[in-house]
């Protein structure tokens, strides 16, 4: 493809819109609107690659943009620009509008030009590869692990799951990682503190080492900016806040299991949940005690890509 990419931006600010416009012109064409109505129609109209949308807007909010734009042009990239910490934005925008990325503003051009590039290509890759085969027998259940050191967690996906999958248990993030690196699983279901220790960081490892594996946080952990991290560099696709909803899990777990199937029959898709490059200080903040199981983690990892 040797056309320019497609990039429409939302927000409620006119004034925000001429700055963004003028910063991607001559890189991308460039849409922009303060109306969701006409969003909706040029994702209709024209194969557009990416969308930004700001989030506190009087007529709908971006995280409803971008959920409603996924269901019109499901290859569209769909970020998500915000100047408030909102907890509730941030996960209806993850679970709802599965977005690539999270920016607050203020932004720095460097940044957003460097997101929305990557999102731009991502989304070219995709359609140069749509025509890859889906197959014709449904993908295997995959296996879950539950990383909580709260075992009534493991019960509760235990009988959702029921006979269908291996649901492993991990209580501690030693034990959840040595099986991640033994163990064939799909998805993980995890607590961020867990045995007294935040694993946030070690999750954004995970998604780096294991792109394949899908996570849903149920956690009572309520950080916004640790929600935020976890989509940037966690790629999480499904977060709920305790204590857990029998009926919102079941819902998340059969999303996260179509999603896994869908990854395994069209592996190109694995694209679109590519995280951000880890920070120099994101190994700081990994427990000490499951370095080691990383590192394996990632010889498995650069094993594969040398095949």
């Amino acid at each position: 493809m040797t056309d320019k990419s497609k990039i429409l931006f939302i927000d409620d600010e006119e004034r925000i819109l001429r700055t963004l416009k003028m910063l991607f012109r001559g890189r991308f064409d460039v849409f922009t609107t303060m109306e969701p109505e006409e969003a909706f129609e040029l994702a209709r109209r024209e194969r557009i690659d990416v969308i930004v949308s700001d989030q506190r807007m009087p007529k709908m909010f971006g995280a409803q943009v971008l959920a409603r734009v996924k269901e019109i042009s499901p290859n569209t990239m769909r970020i998500l620009l915000t100047g408030y910490s909102d907890m509730d934005a941030a996960i209806e925008a993850v679970n709802q509008g599965e977005i690539f990325r999270y920016i607050s503003k203020p932004w720095n051009p460097e940044d957003i030009v460097a997101t929305v590039t990557e999102a731009a290509g991502i989304a070219r890759d995709l359609v140069e590869t749509a025509n890859a085969a889906a197959l014709d027998i449904l993908p295997p259940m995959p296996n879950l692990l539950v990383i909580d050191d709260d075992p009534s967690t493991v019960a509760l996906v235990r009988g959702i799951v029921g006979h269908e999958a291996t649901v492993h248990h991990a209580s501690s993030p030693e034990s959840a990682f040595e099986q991640l690196g033994r163990d064939d699983i799909g998805i993980v279901i995890t607590e961020l503190r867990v045995a007294g220790q935040d694993i946030s960081a070690a999750i954004h490892s995970l998604k780096r080492y294991k792109p394949d594996v899908l996570t849903i946080a149920l956690t009572s952990f309520t950080d916004t900016n640790a929600l935020i991290d976890l989509i940037n560099h966690g790629q999480v696709y499904r977060f709920l806040p305790k204590p857990a909803n029998r009926a919102l899990l079941e819902r998340a777990i059969h999303a996260t299991v179509a999603h896994h199937r869908q990854l395994v029959a069209s592996p190109h898709l694995l694209k679109r949940h590519q995280p951000r490059r880890a920070d120099e200080n994101e190994s700081r903040r990994v427990p000490a005690s499951i370095l080691g199981f990383l590192d394996k983690l990632r010889a498995q990892a650069q094993a594969r890509i040398g095949r």
